[in-house]
């Protein structure tokens, strides 16, 4: 199975650009197969060889670190690029071609079956739902990626008969010139806008999932979505158009018709069925499972009962505990104010909203719009995007109010929230410069909620 990516390999010059966990799990897959082979590390921690000691001993090992670190790239027959790290201010154009990464070296020359998985929301959920209806159906699955674990890790453990279920961020898309063989792009907004130089660089990075698509291969995506639907894509006579809104007139549809979803003319399930999974943008990305369920044929009524037997994740509308009659929720996954729409749409009685972080530009008038119009009483903003919604709603009937740390933030909401109603951190801002990401956000938040009970 490994044989083609290790020749291919062998005889190249290359560079581990970023040195996070995908770089340290390049270094080691090289390391085993090559270890006498010159290998180098460029990153621009300049005290990364204080944190990772192994990496003195390795004596066939050179590394360019701190603010110069790109210093000769274009040197080198290989880039395998970290996902993580960010070109958009770099002149690439001399080593351009010669970026790579785990994702597209297995495309490239590992036999095994592949479903692509991106979108701005939604990745994680749909992910692990699609990885849990392959091995509830018998079948060799892996779950890697953002979600997952990196590529490199499990391809020894891969056979011909084997699926893997790829979380691919944008970011992992933006270089690639091969493609899954099922694409699933669940929906596009506007985030990442720090890491491109447009929008539509953004918007192109994630359809890079399906652009190098033979015929044979799949497509499944968001036919409601604006962004989607203004960016001029060749779309295959197979691809799927997934809809909660009409019927598209294309080949292969899985649509919403009054309370049923549709796959083609079928009829395939009532979405008021009890599940554990809640809200329409749930329904929607089941939508897309039922369609990859259609393509490889699998049992429908297997993969249901998988479907509504599945927990959220955490940090996704997530429950954290009922504290003096009111219910918490962490939904520190919301990162868009898409998603924190999504989140009070879906979670009954919100009369609390935790809400601000990190200031990327995106848009949030749509937001203040929304939170005026509903029926949340308290709004508690946060640094930075906080102070912005704060000023928007000030001329509001809300209670809106305003703190500098989380743990303030819960305590007032503990104060403020009426009696047999919900409080919901649902931020619509990233998480970075205030905490190490979204889960640490989320952790502390529910550590906030449980304490002094």
């Amino acid at each position: 199975m490994l044989e083609k990516l290790l020749d291919y390999l062998e005889n190249k010059k290359i560079v581990i650009l970023g040195y996070g966990m995908e770089g340290e799990s390049t270094y080691k897959f090289l390391r085993k197969y090559f270890p006498d082979k010159k290998l180098f590390i460029a990153d621009k921690k300049i005290d990364l060889l204080d944190n990772h000691f192994e990496l003195n001993e390795d004596v066939n090992l050179e590394v360019s670190l701190g603010e110069e670190y790109l210093n000769g790239i274009n040197e080198f027959d290989l880039i395998l690029k970290a996902p993580g790290i960010s070109l958009k201010d770099i002149d690439i154009s001399n080593f351009e071609n010669k970026i790579t990464s785990q994702l597209e070296l297995c495309l490239e020359f590992i036999d095994i079956y592949s479903i692509g998985i991106t979108g701005t929301k939604g990745k994680s959920t749909t992910s692990s739902l699609m990885y849990k209806i392959l091995k509830d159906q018998g079948k060799d699955a892996f779950l890697l990626g953002n979600i997952g674990e990196p590529i490199f890790n499990n391809v020894e453990k891969f056979s011909k008969n084997s699926i893997a279920v790829i979380e691919i961020s944008s970011h992992a898309l933006e270089y690639v010139k091969k493609s899954t063989n099922i694409g699933i792009i669940l929906n596009i907004f506007e985030e990442h806008l720090d890491h491109y130089k447009s929008l539509e660089k953004y918007i192109e990075a994630k359809l890079n999932l399906a652009k190098f698509q033979s015929e044979n291969d799949f497509l499944i995506y968001n036919f409601d979505n604006e962004f989607i639907k203004n960016y001029k894509f060749k779309y295959k006579k197979n691809d799927y158009a997934i809809s909660l809104k009409c019927r598209p007139d294309t080949k292969n549809v899985v649509c919403l018709e009054g309370n049923f979803i549709y796959c083609n003319n079928k009829k395939i399930f009532d979405i008021n069925t009890h599940m554990n999974l809640k809200g329409m943008h749930n329904i929607n990305n089941i939508m897309f499972l039922i369609a990859v369920c259609d393509i490889l044929n699998l049992n429908i009524d297997t993969a249901l009962k998988t479907i509504k037997e599945f927990k959220p994740l955490e940090h996704r509308m997530e429950f954290v505990a009922t504290v003096d009659q009111v219910d918490f929720y962490n939904d520190s996954i919301a990162t868009i104010p898409e998603s924190t729409i999504n989140a009070i749409n879906s979670i009954p009685n919100v009369n609390t909203l935790i809400v601000g972080g990190k200031d990327r530009g995106v848009n949030l008038e749509g937001l203040i719009k929304f939170l005026n119009n509903s029926d949340i009483e308290n709004i508690i903003c946060l640094p930075k995007t906080g102070e912005f919604i704060k000023k928007g709603l000030e001329n509001s009937n809300k209670n809106v109010q305003f703190t500098e740390k989380l743990d303030e933030a819960v305590s007032v909401a503990k104060k403020i929230t009426k009696k047999g109603t919900a409080c919901l951190l649902s931020p619509a801002a990233s998480s970075y410069g205030y905490f190490k990401n979204f889960e640490e956000r989320g952790r502390l938040f529910k550590k906030y909620v449980i304490s002094n009970n």
